[in-house]
């Protein structure tokens, strides 16, 4: 049986949505094992004057729980 657990998280970036939800994945990959997909779930950006400063990217992280683990 394959239990999934998932994860809301909001990474920031002040270069690209993109780089915000990379950044996150990679800094949760430190403490998680198992990473199965990543949804994003919103995306805002702060501006200052008329240029964005930066990026928001919040994502719902999914992996799997290791049954063997003890």
């Amino acid at each position: 049986m394959t239990i999934e657990k998932h994860l809301k998280l909001t990474g920031i970036s002040n270069i690209s949505w993109k780089d915000a939800i990379t950044k996150t994945i990679l800094e949760a990959s430190k403490t998680i094992d198992y990473i199965s997909s990543v949804t994003v779930l919103e995306q805002k950006a702060k501006i200052d004057g008329n240029k964005i400063v930066e990026y928001y990217s919040t994502i719902d992280l999914c992996f799997n729980i290791d049954e063997k683990r003890l």
